[in-house]
């Protein structure tokens, strides 16, 4: 108790001496309360960002892996040039996985959901035809020259058509074509994705796979959804197909589809909703955009996978298959199809366990996973990681500064009063106790200086830490215009384009979405002092308490009090 009371009796004395020492601290309270709840808030807007992004990968065929192992083989073999056809080869017999296989590694324990999809493409009829904003073809050949008509005939001569006269779309320009009979008769030669149509069909195992519906792209209008996994051959169109053909859920809700590949195939859906694209305007193209109505977003008709599933098996069942006696490579007429799946992580840790997790499941080494969310979940938290390091640095050269300051002050103040030091050893004081005497009053200094910088800083901290934040999103922004002009276009874009990165607020929740999060950069936080960073300055104030001290202690220690007496001035 003598040592506070006297202690608090030196404060009082030397007013001066302890005043600077509190401002110092203050300042350093002050600055670190600040780096501190940057870095806080940087790391809280993470974390609430990280628990609402819904991350999801694919497998697909690792086309890299598989150019990278033919050119080896090449190059031991000595080969100078890429062996195309090889790699051709070896990328067909690699087919993609099934739902089966799908479903196999959906089973790793870090899956929390697992959707897939089917595709695929097919024609229209008389009475339902799709949404097309040029000529057709066969008007084209109408009005086409004798001249020109001779050069399509040659054409047709070398490229495989499909009975409606379309050309048909094989994987890889140089594939070998099936002969003159075979074209005639239709089909397709397997291995291939057939003949492309006017448009798309989409299968899906579940509500939750139809992301466009969830996160407003696309939202039915009229009528209804049809029944999650429902057999029955019943689907949703879009309002602008609905107008172009006259389809009035009323009456007339009947289209009828055929295959590409053999046009005497066809097949009824029930149209049971009629769905609008807010982005149909923007990403639709007709011909000229995707060279194939199918690709239109106004010429995709969605349905259940089970459905789907049931017209390719239908398609199967009456297919034509022929097998070529020369070359041996098969034709057949049934409609192709074309799965996808995806799956669904809670945490990017999640994510990173099931690449490995994958191929424990008997997953081969030429499939890759891949995931689109991860990478645009880190770039939308580029200005965050910036600022969190600046703030790293600006906290290490405050503390460091400061830390000399204040050593710096305690000795001199200890040698000002090396008298006093000397009194009291001598009256038979130990030496440990007038240390800690020393050790009480600067506690007692730091310990006012830190709240008073706590409050400044906390009431500075957010406005502060979101203009930081704000500055550091512009210098983003502005080296991506910097790189955009010297390119001439948006870097990543069509000429054109102009592709804006709109800052975005840290989510408030675990319920808010981030699919919006790609090209967005996180520019607002909405806390950042709490009870973690008043620990944190807690203890850098009494640490740099305990670094002053130390070199006032040592001092202390080596004094003779009769030397000190002796050699008094």
């Amino acid at each position: 108790m003598y040592i506070v009371k006297n202690a608090l009796k030196n404060l009082s004395r030397s007013k001066g001496r302890n005043s600077l020492i509190g401002i110092i601290v203050f300042v350093i309270a002050v600055s670190a309360c600040l780096g501190l709840s940057i870095r806080r808030a940087s790391d809280q807007a993470k974390e609430e960002a990280s628990a609402a992004l819904q991350i999801t990968a694919q497998i697909s065929i690792d086309r890299e892996q598989m150019m990278q192992s033919v050119q080896k083989n090449a190059a031991a073999g000595r080969e100078q040039t890429f062996d195309r056809s090889g790699f051709r080869e070896n990328f067909q017999q690699t087919q993609a996985l099934t739902i089966e296989e799908l479903l196999t590694y959906a089973e790793a324990s870090t899956v929390q959901s697992f959707d897939y999809s089917l595709t695929a493409s097919v024609n229209g009829s008389d009475s339902f035809e799709p949404v097309e904003t040029t000529e057709s073809e066969e008007e084209d050949e109408d009005d086409a020259s004798d001249s020109e008509a001779g050069s399509t005939a040659n054409a047709a001569e070398t490229q495989p058509t499909s009975p409606n006269g379309r050309m048909t779309e094989q994987r890889g320009a140089e594939l070998p074509q099936a002969p003159a009979e075979e074209k005639s008769k239709g089909g397709f030669r397997k291995g291939t994705m057939g003949t492309q149509g006017e448009f798309t069909l989409t299968g899906y195992s579940s509500d939750r796979a139809m992301t466009d519906f969830f996160n407003g792209v696309c939202t039915v209008t009229e009528g209804q959804m049809f029944a999650e996994g429902t057999e029955e051959y019943q689907c949703v169109i879009s309002d602008e197909l609905a107008l172009y053909n006259n389809i009035d859920l009323a009456s007339n809700c009947a289209i009828t589809i055929t295959n590409p590949n053999q046009e005497e195939e066809s097949y009824t859906l029930t149209v049971v909703g009629i769905y609008h694209n807010s982005q149909s305007t923007v990403t639709s193209g007709g011909r000229m955009g995707g060279f194939s109505t199918s690709t239109d977003p106004a010429n995709q008709i969605y349905l259940s996978y089970p459905a789907l599933r049931s017209i390719l098996d239908a398609s199967q069942s009456v297919a034509v298959t022929e097998t070529d006696e020369q070359s041996g490579s098969e034709t057949t007429t049934a409609l192709p199809g074309q799965t996808a799946g995806t799956y669904s992580f809670a945490t990017v840790e999640d994510y990173e366990t099931f690449t490995s997790e994958a191929y424990e499941l008997g997953l081969s080494e030429a499939y890759t996973i891949t995931s689109s969310d991860v990478s645009a979940y880190e770039e939308s938290l580029l200005p965050l990681e910036h600022l969190n390091q600046m703030a790293l640095y600006f906290l290490l050269v405050v503390l460091g500064i400061g830390a000399v300051i204040l050593i710096v002050l305690n000795i001199f103040s200890v040698r000002e009063r090396k008298y006093e030091v000397g009194v009291l050893t001598a009256i038979g004081m130990r030496k440990y106790k007038v240390s800690l005497q020393f050790l009480v009053e600067t506690l007692l200094v730091t310990l006012l200086a830190i709240v008073l910088g706590a409050a400044a800083g906390g009431a500075a901290s957010l406005p502060v830490t979101n203009s930081l934040l704000e500055s550091q999103v512009e210098a983003q922004q502005t080296e991506e215009e910097t790189n955009s002009q010297a390119f001439g276009r948006s870097i990543g874009g069509a000429p054109g384009q102009q592709a804006e990165r709109k800052p975005q607020a840290a989510p408030s929740s675990a319920a808010d979405h981030f699919s919006d999060r790609a090209g967005q950069y996180i520019s607002q936080v909405d806390s950042a002092m709490d009870l973690t960073v008043l620990l944190q300055l807690l203890g850098i104030g009494l640490g740099l308490a305990l670094l002053a001290s130390t070199a006032s202690i040592i001092f202390i220690m080596r004094y003779q009090p009769l030397k000190i007496l002796a050699n008094r001035d």
